[in-house]
């Protein structure tokens, strides 16, 4: 471009800029990041190969595409102020390399959700509240690329045939997809960011999820290999508590997890990862949780480690607990631990096998030795409200006993929870099957206020 048409089309850019006409100078630079972005996808196709070379592949190919988009820019007629120039190609490599307009969010380590809810509506959550954000989609086209370049590397698909998808990220986010015609307002994507920092018991007490005494209880109780069942509501922190139960296996112990989408993360060594396959286009090739519990019966585990149970894999999961498979982990979604019960009588019945309310209930208080629920509170924090043992079988009810409950008593002047964990003083049955393996914990815990 010449010097002078350079000098005239500035001048006329700048007296839009400065003049007020902000709508037109949003929709001057979004047709121009438009028409940019395009060129740059054609010449990255075709020059790419050029690059694929060598160990810092990935690099040299951000850096050849970045004076590509300064090439691009040079030869446009509009010209755009440095620090709108440097934006437009931040926002052209997020959108060929990253996830587009969520990049930065992604990247924000104080966000633990991100929701788009249409492609110009997006929320984040951030210490526990949800708030809107200024991100914004070019379209629902732009929308539905994004979720694409998501599921894609771990041979996920959506689309009209398959409107709805769970997948991970890289990092081990977990994210829910689901488009039209199911989602009337455009494609959803809705995003629980994996942490980069793996939460330690020392944190959830820092954080008030829950108390040293119930750690220690805890703790005795995964090395004791007791059954564990962590329940509680969407987004009250059960997977993380899961972590945490989890960190307590002994490291020269086989665990087999099982998960929908794999986010869970032990640290352990001698540890199998299986994730379960949606139907090919042609509606074959699922793999579900219940044919991965059975195989992971033959895959000699010392301990099962299921994500969430949902369905009928519910029942294969107590016949584990039921047949020596000792020390098992999983996780449910429950309002209270009787409702956790409640449900895993439903799931079993989803597995297609009629048995009696009653043989199911003994096959559940058998194998269950422990629920540990979680809520999340309104103020967004997540506390343990109840570590319940199962302590048998009454005529036709499961019995419970609480050992440790989370009591609130109101709130402070920034609206946060007050409240209190306390010990009901009431020593736990399972405290012989402990001491029998030689595990023995502090009585005093259990009258600890």
């Amino acid at each position: 471009m010449s010097l002078s048409r350079r000098l005239s089309a500035q001048s006329v850019f700048e007296n839009q800029f400065l003049g007020g006409r902000e709508e037109i100078n949003t929709t001057i630079l979004s047709e121009l990041k438009l028409r940019v972005h395009r060129r740059v996808v054609d010449a990255i196709g075709k020059e790419k190969g050029k690059w694929l070379l060598g160990k810092d592949a990935g690099k040299k190919i951000e850096e050849e595409t970045i004076k590509i988009i300064n090439q691009i820019l040079d030869d446009e007629v509009t010209v755009i102020p440095r620090s709108e120039r440097q934006k437009m190609i931040e926002e052209i490599l997020d959108d060929v390399f990253g996830y587009g307009p969520i990049q930065n969010l992604l990247h924000d380590n104080t966000i633990s959700e991100v929701m788009v809810n249409s492609y110009g509506n997006v929320y984040i959550e951030r210490h526990g509240r949800i708030s809107l954000t200024n991100v914004k989609f070019r379209d629902n086209a732009h929308v539905l690329q994004i979720i694409e370049r998501m599921v894609a590397p771990i041979g996920r698909r959506i689309d009209e045939s398959s409107p709805m998808v769970d997948a991970r990220l890289p990092d081990g986010s977990r994210v829910n997809a689901i488009i039209p015609p199911l989602a009337l307002n455009g494609p959803c994507i809705t995003i629980r960011k994996f942490s980069n920092n793996a939460f330690t018991t020392g944190a959830l007490i820092n954080n008030q999820t829950l108390t040293a005494p119930m750690v220690e209880l805890l703790q005795a109780c995964v090395l004791g290999k007791l059954n564990i069942m962590v329940s509680g509501g969407t987004g009250s922190g059960k997977t993380t508590t899961l972590n945490v139960l989890s960190s307590f296996i002994p490291n020269d112990e086989r665990i087999i997890t099982i998960e929908d989408a794999a986010e869970l993360q032990l640290r352990q060594e001698h540890v199998v990862t299986l994730e379960t396959r949606p139907a090919n286009i042609e509606g074959k090739g699922a793999i579900s949780m219940r044919d991965l519990v059975r195989n992971a019966l033959r895959m000699r585990p010392d301990r099962i480690v299921v994500g969430e149970v949902r369905g009928g894999e519910a029942l294969d999961m107590l016949q584990a607990m039921n047949t020596g498979h000792d020390g098992s982990l999983t996780t449910a979604h429950a309002n209270t631990p009787r409702d956790v019960l409640s449900r895993l009588e439903t799931m079993v019945l989803m597995a297609g096998v009629e048995l009696p309310m009653r043989a199911i209930r003994e096959q559940i208080s058998a194998a269950i030795d422990l629920i540990v629920h979680q809520s999340r509170l309104r103020d967004g924090s997540r506390r343990i409200t109840h570590v319940t043992e199962v302590q048998g079988m009454e005529g036709n009810i499961i019995t419970l006993q609480d050992i440790f409950e989370y009591q609130q008593l109101g709130v402070d002047e920034n609206n946060k929870a007050i409240g209190k964990f306390t010990a009901t003083g009431i020593r736990p049955k399972f405290l012989e099957k402990l001491s029998a393996v030689g595990i023995h914990v502090n009585n005093e815990i259990f009258w600890t206020k």
